[in-house]
């Protein structure tokens, strides 16, 4: 008897249709699973013997044969467990399979018989919720409430295999989301306030402006001017994810296997800090089965490069296309994989190698070491950083003075109220950036009045600046506008703007 199943293969964030199909037939017992699948795959023969035996359950001592169709599908992981094993009772007489017909089934069996939590949840309740011909989603229990926030297709989850057994045999519902004990959103660690960092008004201001606009930032200073701790508070002036943002961040995350047992949507923008000894693969994503780098997880977030020289020259130049374009495709032999990438960069360097070069400190660098050591972070990469801020050394007053500083929240009203302009503009209800502005659109937010263009002349002569510098340019010059409630780019704005562009000068 020849029985079938459905289920799903996960490949990055997109998800394939995967037909089990169950063969019995007289000979050797054994049982062979066939369709491009991995070692994972393979080995849920021994986890399906051991949990049928731990529940009673009888597996037909005849050749079973399972197909994952379509066969030139790489099919990974452990979340065929569940539907293979359904199928191989289905096609023993055991399960009907009238329940099964409308219904995409995943999930890993444990030897006792327990369904843990998988990969990729999300994405494949996402997907189910497009496929017409799918009424219902059976998952792990633990992956319930992430599956769940598709809103589109009747999730359901399950403890065990003997409770999807029962419902099926019984024709019951599963327990459904409604029924599982809420669960808090999953966010990443609580930013410091602004508040906490003393001094450095212009770096707070070149803060403001790339949250504002969503711009990448590169704050250059000596060692514990606090270059860190204002990386580190960007996340709290940000707006909150939208339900959108929310789910595709969710989705990077659960492909990555780091969302907890009952997680529900992420609503915090991530912040992403590796070390600089991540490789390349590890930054950009990869693997034999892509998985999303740091680049993809900071997605709708912040991606923070502390000591940019000392990364690996490879693994800073691959950052080039998702920079530009907000995606990363990674391709294999087996195929590819497609993750979004659209972050905000915040990079943080010291001037020269021992890092005191233009502060109180003496600076025993020679020129040429300064040059060398500035030369390892690429042009073309630099390029592409919008805002270029010093943070000097802090004076005595600001250490030990009783100023108050401005907090977190104060900020974040004027860069909510500076998206809501940029937003409006647009004319779409959708959230949207001026670090995304294209070209075309450019022309329109940011045009120039007589003033603006000779100024814009005279820094693309004096400066040097490319096209791509040119855009990236004005897309600062509009958000700072916007943060002024100007309905037009000010000279002002121009002039800020292109104060914050290029490379940091080297001291003589």
């Amino acid at each position: 008897m020849m029985v079938s199943v459905r289920s799903a293969a996960v490949t990055g964030l997109d998800v394939r249709p995967v037909r089990v199909e169950v063969s019995i037939t007289r000979g050797t017992p054994m049982i062979q699973i066939v369709g491009l699948a991995h070692s994972a795959v393979r080995e849920g023969r021994e986890r399906i013997r051991a949990a049928a035996s731990q529940l009673g359950l009888h597996v037909p001592g005849l050749r079973i044969t399972v197909n994952l169709a379509p066969a030139d599908v790489p099919k990974t992981g452990a979340a065929f467990d569940l539907p293979i094993t359904l199928g191989i009772l289905a096609a023993a007489g055991q399960v009907p399979t009238a329940p099964l017909e409308r219904t995409i089934v995943v999930g890993e069996l444990g030897l006792d018989g327990t369904l843990r939590s998988i990969r990729g949840a999300l994405p494949i309740a996402l997907f189910a919720a497009t496929d017409p011909t799918v009424d219902r989603l059976i998952v792990p229990m633990p992956n319930l409430r992430e599956a769940a926030a598709s809103c589109a297709v009747d999730v359901q989850g399950a403890e065990s295999l003997s409770g999807v057994i029962e419902a099926l045999v019984q024709g019951r519902p599963l327990a459904g989301a409604e029924s599982v004990p809420p669960a808090p959103t999953i966010g990443f660690a609580r930013p410091p306030d602004l508040s906490s960092v003393r001094g450095q008004a212009s770096a707070k201001r070149a803060l403001e402006i790339a949250a504002a606009g969503g711009h990448n930032l590169l704050l250059v200073g000596s060692p514990g001017c606090g270059k860190t701790s204002l990386a580190r508070c960007l996340p709290g002036i940000l707006p909150e994810l939208t339900i959108d943002e929310a789910v595709t961040v969710t989705a990077i995350h659960s492909v990555a296997g780091l969302l907890p047992d009952g997680a529900g949507l992420t609503r915090v923008r991530p912040f992403r800090a590796p070390h600089h000894s991540i490789s390349e693969a590890g930054l950009i994503g990869g693997g034999s089965v892509p998985r999303p780098g740091e680049a993809s997880l900071a997605h709708h977030g912040v991606l923070f490069l502390d000591e940019l020289p000392e990364y690996g020259r490879g693994a800073l130049e691959a950052l080039r296309q998702p920079l530009e374009e907000g995606w990363i495709r990674i391709v294999r032999v087996a195929g590819s994989a497609r993750f979004p990438a659209e972050f905000s960069l915040v990079a943080a360097m010291n001037p020269c190698p021992c890092g005191f070069a233009g502060s109180r400190t003496p600076c025993d660098c020679p020129e040429t070491v300064v040059r060398r050591y500035r030369r390892r972070v690429s042009g073309p990469l630099i390029d592409r950083i919008d805002l270029h801020a010093e943070v000097p050394a802090l004076d005595w007053e600001d250490l030990a003075g009783d100023r108050t500083e401005e907090s977190t929240a104060d900020v974040r009203v004027r860069v909510l109220e500076a998206r809501a302009r940029a937003a409006q503009r647009s004319g779409t209800s959708a959230p949207t950036t001026n670090a995304r502005l294209s070209p075309a659109t450019l022309d329109g937010a940011c045009r120039l009045d007589r003033k603006g263009r000779s100024v814009m002349r005279a820094a693309v002569e004096r400066l040097g600046l490319s096209a791509r510098g040119y855009h990236r340019t004005l897309r600062v010059a509009r958000t700072i506008a916007d943060l002024a409630s100007e309905p037009i780019v000010t000279e002002d704005a121009l002039i800020e703007a292109i104060r914050y562009r290029g490379r940091p000068s080297t001291p003589q």
